[in-house]
C-alpha cells in the first residue's frame, strides 16, 4: 500500500511527490501552516489527497491551540481554515473538507471542553482520511466491470493512490478494479505536462503494483488513438460541476475530444465529495494559474527563453456531452447527469451516508 499521508504522534507524515520517481523520501509536518505549504507546493496533490490534508492540517493546527477557552479555540480553527482555504482554488475537496471540519466543530463545541474538543477533530479528520480509502475501493468496484478483457487503457495526470489517502485511487482504482476482477489490463500513461504527473507518478505507481504501462507524450495521444491502441479513457476530477462538466489536469479536454474522434469511451472516476452541485456547469469553475518556471524549466533546469511570455493554467473543463460516465464511490451516473448526478446525491442522502 501507498502510504500518500498518515497521521502519527508527531505530525503528519507525507510522501514528497514533488521528489517522485528519483526519491522516495517522507516528511514530517508538525504545524497546520506547513500542511498548507506542502499543498501549495504539491508536496501532496490530486483532490482526494487534498482534502484528506486539510482536514489533517485543521486537526493538527487545533490540537496545537494555546488557547484556554472553547471560544479562543474558535478564533484560532476558523483562522485555520481560512488560510487552508487559501491553498489551492480548484480543488473542490478542499473546501469540503474544511467545511466539514468547521461543522464538526460547531457540534462539538457545546461540551465546553476544550481538549474533548480537539480529540474530536482529530477523530473527524482520521475519519475522511479512513472514508477516502474506502471510496476508493468503492470507486473500483463500481469502475471495473465498465472495462473489458484485455484492454488497454490511457489516463491524463495521477489519479491513483498518490492523488488520495493511498492505496487504490480513482482513476487507477478503476484499473486496478479490473484487475483485481481477473482482467488483463494495460496502461497508456500521458506524460502530463508541465508538472509531468503521469511520467513520474503514475508511471512509478503502476510499475510498483506490477500493471503494464507505457508512457507516451501528450501530443501522441491522438495518434495512439487513430492507430486502435486505446481501449478506453479514465481520468479522475477536481471539481464536477452539477451538469457534469469535469475539471480535470490541463489536457484532459484535448484527450476527451480525441477520444470522442475516435469513438472510444471517456470515463471520469471520483468519489461523490468531487461533486459541486452549487454549480450549474464548469463556466463556473475557478481555474488555478501557476507558476511560469513549472513551463519555463524542468525542476531547476531552464528551457526556454528569458523573458517569454507563459500561461499557465493547472486545469481545464471537459464538457459532459464528451464524458460517457462519471464513476463515484456511491455508483455510476450516465447522461443526463442534471438527474443522474443529484440521483447519486439523493440515494446517498436517504441511506445515511
Amino acid at each position: 500500500m501507498i502510504k500518500t499521508i498518515e497521521w502519527t504522534k508527531d505530525g503528519i507524515r507525507m510522501l514528497d511527490q514533488r521528489l517522485l520517481p528519483g526519491q522516495e523520501t517522507y516528511l514530517m509536518l508538525r504545524s497546520y501552516d506547513e500542511v498548507a505549504e506542502a499543498i501549495k507546493k504539491m508536496v501532496i496533490r490530486g483532490a482526494p489527497a487534498i482534502g484528506v490534508a486539510a482536514a489533517m492540517g485543521i486537526a493538527l493546527g487545533a490540537s496545537q491551540s494555546v488557547g484556554t477557552s472553547v471560544a479562543d479555540l474558535e478564533d484560532d480553527l476558523l483562522y485555520i481554515c481560512d488560510e487552508m482555504g487559501k491553498t489551492r482554488p480548484t480543488a473542490v475537496n478542499l473546501f469540503w473538507a474544511i467545511e466539514r471540519m468547521r461543522a464538526t466543530f460547531q457540534r462539538a463545541k457545546s461540551k465546553n471542553d476544550v481538549e474533548e474538543v480537539k480529540k474530536i477533530l482529530v477523530a473527524e479528520a482520521l475519519a475522511i482520511f479512513e472514508e477516502d480509502l474506502a471510496a476508493n475501493r468503492a470507486i473500483g468496484k463500481h469502475g471495473g466491470p465498465l472495462i473489458p478483457d484485455n484492454a488497454t487503457v490511457l489516463t491524463h495526470c495521477n489519479a491513483g493512490a498518490l492523488a488520495t489517502a493511498g492505496d487504490y485511487g480513482t482513476a487507477l482504482g478503476v484499473i486496478r478494479g479490473a484487475r483485481d476482477a481477473g482482467k488483463k489490463i494495460a496502461v497508456i500513461a500521458d506524460e502530463t505536462r508541465p508538472f509531468l504527473q503521469g511520467l513520474r507518478l503514475t508511471a512509478w505507481e503502476l510499475a510498483k503494483d506490477d500493471i503494464p504501462v507505457t508512457v507516451i507524450t501528450d501530443n501522441m495521444a491522438g495518434h495512439v488513438m487513430k492507430s486502435g491502441k486505446v481501449d478506453a479513457v479514465v481520468v479522475g476530477a477536481d471539481r464536477i460541476a452539477s451538469n457534469g462538466d469535469t475539471a480535470n489536469k490541463i489536457g484532459t479536454y484535448m484527450v476527451a475530444v480525441l477520444a470522442r474522434e475516435h469513438n472510444i469511451p471517456f470515463y471520469v472516476a471520483a468519489p461523490l465529495t468531487t461533486l459541486d452541485m452549487s454549480l450549474q456547469s464548469g463556466e463556473e469553475i475557478p481555474i488555478e494559474e501557476r507558476d511560469e518556471k513549472e513551463v519555463t524549466h524542468i525542476r531547476d533546469y531552464q528551457l526556454a527563453p528569458d523573458g517569454v511570455g507563459v500561461h499557465n493554467p493547472a486545469f481545464d473543463v471537459t464538457p459532459n456531452h464528451l464524458i460517457t460516465a462519471i464513476i463515484t464511490d456511491k455508483g455510476v451516473a450516465r447522461p443526463p447527469y442534471t438527474e443522474s448526478l443529484p440521483k447519486l446525491f439523493a440515494e446517498t442522502n436517504a441511506a445515511g451516508g
